[in-house]
């Protein structure tokens, strides 16, 4: 909350990107749990027998899609896009580092010693004639989320006949209110996640663990399991 806000990229625009340059190297060398696994190829085999799955998350990881999920909306955007604060393109970036001035640069706290790398030394927009500062694509603190994708958000609530809520504290909105949303009009929910949440007494069914354990027991194909 220090560092993810328009406020501090307007203030130190450095340090701001050497704590995500740091993220973006970490993330570009792990490998989607089995939790993301599960999502994607329950995903998959529903297709094949004409039911649809959408999964709506807050992570910017894009371990979703690296792990094969096709039907994703990233409401908080990806870490590996960026938006020139100039023209306003986005585009995706998978570099590493992000620019020369990282190499080797970036720490996992947000006190971490601030590299002090010039503005013009930062990652800048490749579009022709542009060259303006780049920011992470992503949705900071204080920040509205992208009104085209709320729309989208919408559409699949209301179409929505079964909901899992998967590893989320229910805390952050508009997000929080997506699952109690469709719980009040008698989908069931099933909440996957480490703890009880504010929100566990709303949903249906409560399944307490590490969810690379309890979904794929949970989304596995069983011999019963027809086209409706």
């Amino acid at each position: 909350m220090t560092l993810a806000t328009p406020e501090a990229f307007a203030q130190n625009p450095s340090l701001v990107w050497e704590f995500y340059h740091y993220r973006r190297e970490v993330i570009q060398r792990v490998k989607p749990n089995p939790g993301h696994l599960a999502i994607a190829e329950c995903e998959a085999r529903l297709r094949e027998q004409g039911r649809r799955v959408m999964v709506i998350t807050q992570n910017i990881d894009e371990l979703h899609r690296k792990a094969g999920t096709k039907n994703l909306l990233e409401i908080h955007g990806s870490i590996f896009k960026t938006q020139c604060t100039s023209c306003g393109a986005v585009a995706e970036n998978y570099k590493s580092p992000i620019c020369e001035a990282f190499a080797g640069k970036g720490a996992p706290e947000p006190e971490t010693q601030d590299a002090k790398i010039p503005v013009e030394k930062l990652p800048r927009c490749e579009e022709a004639g542009c060259g303006g500062l780049l920011r992470p694509y992503v949705v900071w603190f204080g920040e509205n989320l992208d009104s085209a994708i709320l729309e989208e958000v919408d559409k699949e609530l209301a179409l929505c006949d079964l909901c899992l809520v998967v590893g989320t504290s229910s805390l952050v909105y508009p997000a929080a209110m997506f699952a109690p949303q469709v719980s009040a009009r008698g989908v069931p929910v099933a909440e996957f996640n480490m703890e009880i949440t504010q929100a566990t007494n709303k949903f249906r069914f409560h399944f307490q663990g590490l969810c690379g354990r309890t979904l794929p027991e949970a989304l596995a194909p069983h011999e019963t399991e027809t086209v409706s």
